[in-house]
């Protein structure tokens, strides 16, 4: 009697872990995006995907969601024979609204980083609020660094989405499930031991 009863518990023990695992898979894609932009004073777009972070910046600064725009562009990256910052400038320069936008060097290599380097960039003149543009998957990562390191700032962000890299079913594609189990590690990464500690 003992022994079925333990072993029931056993059994039981087992069903919740697998039902908790199956929610928890059912729902880590969604759980990652986070798409609540805000009027702020300034929108940064963070390095990276080049084909749709700009683009989504760029859209919400035409809509008016803040009256100038900071694109990020890493500071020693090269395509092919050419400085990506160089291409950056010749990019805004082509644009009518190339008086409201600013590039941002990025020196670092983390998300974390990076926030140190829009601080660096913005030199104090960053106003009480921040419109974050991002990968959707990247943005409650982002969320969280950027409130950490502007604290007492309003921080926003806006999911820029590119179904060729991530969806919300990561289960269906090889690259999303790729990006899903990457930006977990990140997220576990950035909550369990830098946020928490303080001293990364």
């Amino acid at each position: 009697m003992k022994f079925g009863s333990g072993k029931f518990r056993i059994w039981l023990f087992a069903l919740v872990i697998f039902v908790s695992l199956l929610v928890f898979a059912a729902v880590a894609g969604r759980f990652l995006i986070v798409d609540a932009p805000q009027r702020s004073d300034v929108i940064v777009v963070l390095a990276g995907e080049t084909d749709k972070r700009p683009a989504l910046g760029l859209q919400l600064l035409r809509q008016g969601y803040a009256p100038r725009m900071v694109l990020n562009v890493p500071a020693a990256a090269t395509i092919y024979d050419t400085n990506q910052l160089e291409l950056a400038r010749q990019y805004v320069e082509k644009l009518p609204e190339n008086s409201a936008i600013s590039l941002c060097a990025i020196r670092g290599l983390s998300t974390r980083d990076e926030a140190r380097d829009v601080k660096r960039c913005l030199a104090g003149d960053v106003g009480q609020s921040i419109l974050v543009v991002t990968s959707d998957f990247h943005t409650r990562r982002a969320l969280s660094i950027f409130r950490h390191e502007f604290r007492g700032k309003t921080i926003s962000i806006a999911a820029a989405r590119d179904p060729a890299e991530f969806g919300e079913r990561w289960w269906t594609h090889r690259q999303w499930a790729k990006i899903c189990l990457d930006e977990w590690l990140r997220m576990i990464w950035w909550k369990g031991i830098e946020d928490w500690s303080g001293t990364f």
